[in-house]
C-alpha cells in the first residue's frame, strides 16, 4: 500500500482529467483543431525541424514504433509529409513537411495560441501571472529539471500589498505558531495605522517578490524625529532559506540611517527563533521582556534596539 497521502494522488488524477478534458486531448478536436492529441504532437514535433528518422521521433515521443509508423503513412497520404533516403545510409529514410503539411501545422498551432488567449483572457493580470509561475513549478517538479534561479526582488509597496501583509500574517502565524485571530487583528490595525498616516520619506513598507508574487514584509515607522521602529517582518515558508529576512531588515536598517533616525528599536517574542537570529546578527540588542497572554498563547514579549 502507497504511503503517500491519497489526497495529493486523488488531486493529480483529478486534474488530469479536468486537463485533458479542457484541451480537448480525448477525442479529435485538440484545442478546438480538429486534430487528436498524438497526431497533434507528432505534426508539431515534424514542423520544428526536417531530418527526424521515424525510430528517433518514436523514441523521443515515447509512441509505439508500429502506431507511428501508420500514423505518418496516413500523414504521406494526405499530402502532410515526405519521405527521403538518408544521405550517407541508404537504409533509413528522413522525414519533412511539405508546404500542406506546414499549412496543417499553422492550423494547429493558431487553434493551441487560440485557446491560450482566450484561457488568459478571462483572468486580472496578477491571477495570470499566478497561473504561469504555478504551470512553470509543477512542469520543473514533473521533469526533474534543476529548478531555475528565481528572481528575488525587494521593493516599496503598491495598491493591494497592505491586504497581503495582514493575510499572509494571519495565515502563517496561525499555521506556524498557532496564534488565534487576535493577531491578524492586531496586524490589520498596525497596517491600518500605517496607511493612513503614511509619511513619504521618514515610512517605508518594503515587499519582497519572488517571481513577481509577494513573499516577505518589513516596515519602517516613525516613532518620533530620532527613533524609528521596524515591525510587520515576515517571510513566507516557501521562501525562506533564501535569506530575504536577512535582506528586508537590512535594507530597512539603511532607510532609517537614510532618513536620518539614530535608533531603531522593534518589538518580538522570544519563540520567532529565526527572527531574532536575525536582530541579534545586525546589531540590535535586548532592553526588557514581559511575560504575557496574547493570541491565544503565553508568550515572553521582547523589546530590543540599535543604535543607527
Amino acid at each position: 500500500m502507497s504511503a503517500i497521502d491519497p489526497s495529493p494522488i486523488a488531486t493529480i488524477r483529478r486534474f488530469g482529467r479536468f486537463h485533458t478534458r479542457f484541451i480537448g486531448a480525448l477525442g479529435d478536436d485538440l484545442h478546438g483543431s480538429g486534430f487528436g492529441l498524438t497526431e497533434g504532437r507528432v505534426l508539431y514535433e515534424l514542423a520544428q525541424r526536417d531530418g527526424w528518422r521515424a525510430g528517433e521521433l518514436a523514441r523521443e515521443l515515447g509512441l509505439d514504433p508500429a502506431y507511428l509508423s501508420r500514423l505518418l503513412k496516413r500523414f504521406v497520404d494526405v499530402g502532410w509529409l515526405e519521405r527521403a533516403r538518408a544521405a550517407g545510409d541508404g537504409r533509413a529514410y528522413e522525414l519533412r513537411l511539405t508546404e500542406a503539411g506546414q499549412v496543417a501545422f499553422v492550423r494547429l498551432d493558431e487553434a493551441s495560441r487560440r485557446q491560450a488567449d482566450t484561457i488568459l483572457s478571462r483572468l486580472a493580470g496578477s491571477e495570470q501571472a499566478s497561473l504561469v509561475s504555478a504551470l512553470e513549478r509543477a512542469q520543473t517538479l514533473l521533469s526533474g529539471a534543476a529548478s531555475p534561479q528565481p528572481a528575488v526582488i525587494i521593493r516599496e509597496h503598491r495598491p493591494g500589498d497592505i491586504g497581503w501583509v495582514i493575510s499572509a500574517h494571519g495565515r502563517l502565524y496561525a499555521e506556524v505558531y498557532g496564534w488565534d485571530i487576535s493577531f491578524e487583528a492586531l496586524v490589520a490595525e498596525i497596517a491600518a495605522k500605517f496607511l493612513r498616516e503614511f509619511r513619504p520619506g521618514q515610512e517605508r513598507c518594503l515587499i519582497a517578490e519572488i517571481d513577481g508574487v509577494p513573499v516577505g514584509s518589513a516596515f519602517v515607522v516613525r516613532e518620533s524625529d530620532e527613533v524609528a521602529k521596524l515591525r510587520l517582518v515576515l517571510v513566507e515558508t516557501r521562501a525562506q532559506g533564501l535569506g530575504l529576512g536577512k535582506r528586508l531588515v537590512r535594507e530597512a536598517i539603511a532607510f532609517a540611517c537614510a532618513a536620518g533616525y539614530r535608533r531603531m528599536t522593534l518589538w518580538t517574542n522570544d519563540i520567532l527563533h529565526a527572527a531574532r537570529a536575525i536582530y541579534i546578527a545586525e546589531g540590535f540588542r535586548l532592553v526588557a521582556e514581559e511575560k504575557h497572554h496574547s493570541f491565544g498563547k503565553d508568550l515572553v514579549g521582547q523589546n530590543w534596539e540599535r543604535e543607527l
